[in-house]
């Protein structure tokens, strides 16, 4: 079975884009072959001008520390460690400073700074996504991919995470592809691709 078939899609920096399609399309293989999480097995991912199609595993792992920001629909944050050491992991494991005023700024901006000292069983489940989005802007990636980040939230905290990407979005100049079932999510996005059988059937710019 071919999950993604003969995709040609090139995006500019900073540009917003949504990619929308059924269940077993192919959007999140195409997002996780984005962010180096999976391998094509044939063609190249050019990033900067780099193919990150050829990188091995340790370097695979590198480049996303430093390049992207991945939220996933499911957080996953790690259950022993408290909200304030799960966001701060990228910048930890790459043994940099953490530039406090920077992780004040984000962790007040989405409503999260009375729960650092918490571990993730003790957030609901809105609060969770936004350290998972807090861990994922903490590095200022270029890049950040969203994996049906509102997937498990209601209406209120959706459209508040979707403030905050397009935020991100306008503020930090990032660049963000944004995986969604959502027709609202989708609509806060710049462009809208949508993928059936693993192709790109259609392209629209807004």
């Amino acid at each position: 079975m071919t999950a993604l078939d003969g995709i040609d899609l090139s995006v500019e920096a900073g540009e917003f884009v949504a990619i929308v399609g059924a269940s077993g399309s192919g959007k999140s293989t195409l997002l996780h072959i984005l962010g180096s999480v999976d391998q094509p097995t044939a063609g190249k991912v050019l990033i900067d001008g780099m193919d990150i199609a050829s990188l091995n595993q340790k370097q695979s792992a590198v480049f996303r520390r430093r390049k992207v920001g991945i939220i996933y629909q499911f957080y996953n944050l790690i259950p022993t460690l408290t909200v304030e050491k799960n966001i701060q992991m990228p910048l930890l494991l790459d043994k940099k400073k953490i530039n406090r005023e920077y992780f004040d700024q984000i962790v007040t901006a989405l409503g999260i700074a009375d729960k650092l000292q918490a571990l993730p069983s003790q957030l609901s489940g809105g609060q969770q996504q936004r350290a998972a989005i807090a861990r994922a802007l903490i590095y200022r990636p270029a890049i950040l991919l969203a994996d049906e980040p509102t997937g498990n939230l209601d209406q209120k905290n959706s459209k508040e995470i979707m403030d905050m990407l397009s935020l991100s979005n306008r503020n930090l100049k990032q660049t963000i592809l944004l995986i969604t079932h959502d027709e609202k999510a989708a609509l806060t996005a710049d462009r809208i691709i949508t993928i059936e059988d693993g192709r790109i059937v259609s392209d629209m710019r807004r």
